[in-house]
């Protein structure tokens, strides 16, 4: 099952504050719970009061929390890795562990009683998944989450990411990754600029990160690293992670006819198979609509990223919908309707032929 979630600094806001976000991420389907206790700062009892506090109302509304933790909490609270039963008692789902122990703990760890999940760490670029899998894990409470990174520029690279993923895809455990709000100021350091795990992510909207894990198809849940998220980006991360088909943004001209908006935002397209170095065809929208009027519009250089409808002037394939991969003559045979947005072309390169695809307003 795939999920979304957010993400909450318990050290930094107020029970009332983080019960508001909740409830308002939960109308949009959000169902997970990403927050931190590396450590424990002041009275001790005051600190799990808070927590437990939180992550009791989490549950009670149907998300469930994955904390992240480190070895030295263990030494501070004199835990063992062979009895998570703290954990348990604070209401958690799982334990994200920050930093690794030796593999073996890690294995050991699958293998609580309490239903407890193990969530490790992808990021790293090392062989840690397959030291642990050497120790044969339980899987089934076995699962994987990347970093975030509040620094700009240290998130990490497309093929890093890539490399790195496929590790754990190979196992077929549930992954997981972090976007970040345009908006949101908490987080777990003093300074931070947004906190993705993508690098190319950090300024861009949530509406464009999420469709690019939704066309890369490697990961299975997608948080929101910093809080807290307007209401607008957690509809929109709902939408584009929900939706029956990936949502492309796109500028529509002001002008269109309506029968040229109902083209765009009407239909589910389909990217043709024979597919062009050129243009993305979609081609249904000019058998269902051969009937109608599409005049010729002010002639317009053609770039990437352009949407466009052939005109009357373009004969049987009047009509037909493109997405333009690459700046290409326009006779007057094609109008140009609108454009994908700036930051969102980049997705063009994930969409694969036959595959669907819903236009969208772009967000501002």
């Amino acid at each position: 099952m795939r999920r979304i979630g957010v993400s909450l600094y318990l050290s930094k806001s107020t029970f009332e504050e983080d019960q508001a976000y909740l409830d308002l991420a939960r109308k949009y389907g959000f169902t997970r719970i990403f927050t931190s206790l590396l450590e424990i700062e002041g009275d001790t009892t005051e600190v799990i009061h808070k927590y437990k506090r939180t992550i009791e109302y989490g549950n009670s509304i149907g998300m469930e929390t994955i904390l992240d933790i480190s070895p030295a909490l263990f030494e501070q609270l004199r835990i063992s890795y062979e009895d998570l039963s703290f954990f348990k008692e604070l209401g958690a789902s799982g334990l994200r562990l920050d930093l690794g122990f030796t593999g073996l703990e890690e294995a050991m760890m699958t293998k609580n009683t309490l239903g407890l999940k193990i969530e490790v760490n992808m990021s790293s670029g090392t062989k840690y998944i397959e030291n642990i899998m050497s120790y044969h894990p339980n899987k089934d409470q076995l699962c994987a989450s990347h970093n975030f990174y509040p620094q700009q520029y240290t998130g990490i690279s497309q093929t890093h990411f890539e490399e790195t993923t496929a590790l754990f895809n190979k196992y077929h455990l549930t992954t997981a990754a972090f976007v970040t709000s345009q908006v949101g100021q908490l987080g777990p350091w003093p300074v931070q600029t947004g906190l993705c795990t993508l690098e190319d992510h950090r300024f861009l909207n949530i509406q464009t990160q999420v469709t690019h894990y939704r066309l890369m198809g490697t990961i299975d849940d997608l948080i929101i690293g910093n809080a807290y998220a307007t209401e607008a980006e957690l509809k929109a991360m709902s939408e584009a992670f929900f939706s029956p088909h990936p949502l492309l943004p796109i500028d529509a001209y002001t002008d269109l006819l309506p029968i040229e908006k109902k083209i765009l935002f009407n239909e589910t397209h389909i990217y043709r198979g024979d597919r062009s170095a050129y243009l993305i065809r979609s081609t249904a929208t000019r058998v269902k609509y051969k009937a109608e009027d599409f005049p010729v519009r002010e002639v317009k250089p053609i770039e990437k990223g352009d949407v466009i409808i052939g005109s009357n002037a373009f004969g049987q394939y009047k009509g037909e919908t493109q997405i333009a991969l690459t700046a290409v003559d326009n006779l007057g045979e094609r109008n140009v309707v609108g454009a994908m947005k700036k930051e969102a072309i980049f997705l063009l390169d994930y969409l694969k032929p036959w595959s669907s695809f819903h236009f969208v307003e772009s967000m501002c």
